[in-house]
């Protein structure tokens, strides 16, 4: 791991991480390459960025959760396979199934580069540590253990995903512009095409694609 970066556990222990591609449960439908464990990797200001954010959270009966951090340019690029491999649809029905996986790549939803690649971006969402604190803060149905209601899981390939879309129920509409707002605090920009996604704001490594592997 080069200087720079760290283990986000080291620094932020209680934000949940479900690392998605170290496991079969993404678009992919199994690991991807060069995720040799299931951990949360950034740079260190975004990390730091996350801890601070969590901090924000916990009183308010919330924890963070990280679906993916760093990723390696090998990752991305097994993902650029994937999506070439019009055969393989096994997981269309759960992660794209309006949009003809041909279209992928036109539609922008793989590329063969990734912000995710330069370290300080992160695919989250937040989690119901405790049902009446929360109740103050986000709406929708609320129980411990519980993601709060985003509106589609994370990785949905559709228009459903953008964090604007107002065709979605005033509660979900509220959860996404709530975490908006968190990370806008401390120095995130959102995606707008995908409500889980966040890049610190100024990025330490802006230029930079890293390909080391994540361990």
């Amino acid at each position: 791991m080069p200087a720079g970066f760290v283990h986000l556990a080291a620094l932020a222990p209680d934000v949940i991480q479900d690392m998605r591609y170290h496991g079969p449960d993404n678009f992919v439908g199994r690991p991807v390459a060069a995720y040799e464990t299931a951990t949360c990797i950034l740079s260190e200001p975004a990390a730091r960025a996350l801890q601070a954010a969590q901090a924000e959270l916990r009183p308010q009966g919330m924890a963070l959760k990280v679906f993916d951090c760093y990723r390696p340019q090998a990752a991305v690029d097994d993902f650029v396979r994937w999506g070439r491999d019009l055969s393989d649809q096994k997981t269309k029905s759960v992660f794209y199934p309006d949009v003809p996986k041909e279209e992928l790549f036109q539609r922008g939803y793989i590329a063969e580069k990734s912000g995710h690649s330069r370290g300080s971006t992160v695919d989250l969402t937040a989690v119901v540590l405790n049902a009446q604190r929360a109740s103050q803060i986000v709406r929708g149905p609320l129980a411990d253990g519980m993601d709060v209601d985003m509106g589609t899981p994370f990785d949905w390939f559709g228009t459903q995903s953008h964090t604007d879309n107002t065709t979605l129920s005033p509660d979900i509409q509220h959860n996404r512009h709530w975490l908006r707002a968190l990370l806008q605090r401390h120095g995130f920009r959102n995606l707008p095409e995908e409500w889980w996604h966040y890049t610190l704001q100024p990025e330490p490594y802006p230029e930079r694609y890293f390909n080391f592997s994540v361990r």
